[in-house]
């Protein structure tokens, strides 16, 4: 019993939780910041 009390512990979720989000904001930055570089790059030589 003890072991599944430990699968439904409040602060092992969270902390799960927060480290797949912290994950996610890190790599939908990362695609964002490649998309607006990307697209200067592309700005640049078509006004070149």
């Amino acid at each position: 019993m003890n072991n599944s009390l430990l699968i439904y512990d409040h602060s092992n979720g969270v902390i799960m939780i927060a480290v797949f989000a912290l994950v996610c904001v890190i790599l939908v930055g990362v695609l964002v910041n490649f998309m607006t570089s990307g697209k200067k790059k592309n700005d640049n030589n078509e006004t070149n």
